[in-house]
């Protein structure tokens, strides 16, 4: 059945002005607004409604911020409970029953081995700045500067972070091949491809005429999220592991936005079981409030005072917050729940290809999910012997996919090379109703825009 548009409950005038003020007084980098132009007034759960009245299934969730979606009832007990008490709510780096409390839930979920031997450093509120700090952070203790970083990836908006990321451009940053089934960088997609990867990282990194300089440390997503929701296969994670213990290099997972339960373990490298040098923190570990961290093997801890400073690194509310949404997540199993729950969803997906040749490919993990959307009718631009011949991605219909799932309640986000994946990232807190409803409303919006004028572009060259 197909799902209608929800009506609006109250004039749209207050909605439509404060968009069009947004639009005349805000930069021209905002980014979510210009694709969802919704004025979200109240929020609980997976819920959003906006000032028009209209109400939408948010399967953003604050970029993965969300992990118990909107205004859950332990989040507001916890921020309520620290304004009631009196604390101070800006203490710099200070030691506070708050902070202690924290960072105690924090390494209790944890890999054992991992968290035995751990220090930790806040950092500024922002994922990436916990990005720059694991890069000091390892660069003080070896001593080097290189770095090792991955096609796809993306680590954050600030310089050092950016040069890691997939679209840097003049940067002293190694960039290594992340594999991918559907577009195998080498032409032959599965095992075979991640271990063509993996024998070239060898080979790079022992080649004394290869021209890359003893690095610090490499830097992996367990899921690519931005990059198109590509995750890491277990046996090559493992592989990266190996070659960086033996000679010398830190490993540093990038865990912002896989962490605390959304790809079905508490910590994505779990699947593989990785113990990283170095884990980024962020998005979900604040509860939706910002808040930053890293965490690290002892031993690395060679820096000196103020080597990493920043004045909003005591977000009490957000630590109160991060708290709570570890214990629930941790004491409900939601983790389990979500690579239960997202298998099930993954496999609904993955059924719509059959009547649907727009769909190329449907991955993830957990509440980790993407489909990427391809123009069936042009010339193949990939040829792999894992998936035969696949057509260019078409950003234009996910685009039109992205408008027709706002037009039936549901929030998506873009990813990938040319934004032509449909990323799903719901809270762990999903219901077996809601999963059913955000699948159904995808392939209705998918149906619509597959007959809109609109569905065809020319992505160019996929990488």
């Amino acid at each position: 059945m197909a799902v209608t548009e929800p009506a609006p409950v109250a004039p749209p005038s207050v909605h439509e002005g404060i968009l069009r003020r947004q639009a005349q007084r805000e930069s021209s980098a905002r980014t979510y607004a210009r694709s969802l132009p919704i004025v979200p007034v109240r929020a609980r759960g997976m819920t959003i409604e906006g000032a028009d009245g209209r109400r939408y299934l948010d399967c953003l969730s604050g970029a993965g911020t969300l992990a118990l979606g909107h205004n859950h009832p332990v989040v507001l007990e916890a921020v309520r409970k620290v304004l009631d008490s009196g604390a101070p709510l800006h203490v710099l780096d200070l030691a506070t029953p708050v902070k202690d409390a924290f960072t105690t839930e924090l390494f209790a979920t944890l890999p054992r081995e991992f968290a035995d031997d751990a220090r930790i450093q806040f950092c500024g509120p922002a994922g990436t700045d916990a990005v720059e700090a694991a890069f000091k952070l390892v660069r003080a203790a070896s001593g080097r500067s290189e770095l090792l970083a991955f096609t796809g990836a993306y680590h954050g908006m600030t310089a050092g972070a950016l040069a890691a990321s997939g679209g840097a451009q003049d940067v002293r940053v190694t960039r290594l091949p992340f594999p991918q089934n559907y577009r195998c960088p080498f032409g032959v997609g599965g095992e075979r491809g991640a271990d063509i990867g993996a024998r070239w990282t060898e080979h790079l990194l022992d080649d004394p005429k290869g021209g890359v300089p003893a690095p610090a440390a490499m830097i992996v997503e367990p899921v690519q999220g931005e990059g198109g929701v590509n995750p890491a296969p277990d046996g090559w994670l493992r592989r990266m592991r190996a070659i960086t213990r033996d000679r010398s290099i830190a490993l540093i997972a990038d865990e912002v936005q896989t962490g605390v339960g959304r790809t079905g373990t508490f910590w994505a490298v779990e699947h593989s079981g990785v113990v990283p040098d170095v884990m980024v923190l962020s998005k979900a570990i604040g509860g939706s409030l910002p808040l930053a961290v890293i965490v690290y093997r002892s031993e690395l801890d060679l820096w000196q005072p103020g080597a990493h400073a920043g004045t909003f690194r005591g977000n009490q509310l957000a630590m109160a917050a991060g708290a709570a949404t570890l214990a629930y997540v941790r004491e409900n199993g939601l983790a389990e729940r979500a690579g239960t729950l997202g298998a099930r969803m993954l496999a609904r997906l993955q059924a719509l290809s059959s009547d649907h040749p727009s769909i190329g490919d449907v991955r993830g993990r957990g509440l980790m999910l993407g489909l990427e959307l391809v123009d069936p009718e042009a010339e193949p631009q990939t040829v792999t012997l894992e998936n035969g011949s696949v057509p260019p991605p078409n950003p234009a219909l996910a685009t039109a996919v992205q408008q027709e799932c706002l037009r039936r309640g549901l929030i998506v986000e873009l990813g990938g090379r040319h934004n032509a994946v449909v990323r799903l990232l719901p809270p762990l807190t999903l219901t077996d109703e809601q999963a059913t409803a955000v699948v159904d409303r995808l392939a209705d919006a998918l149906r619509a825009a597959e007959r809109s004028p609109y569905r065809r572009a020319a992505a160019g060259p996929a990488r």
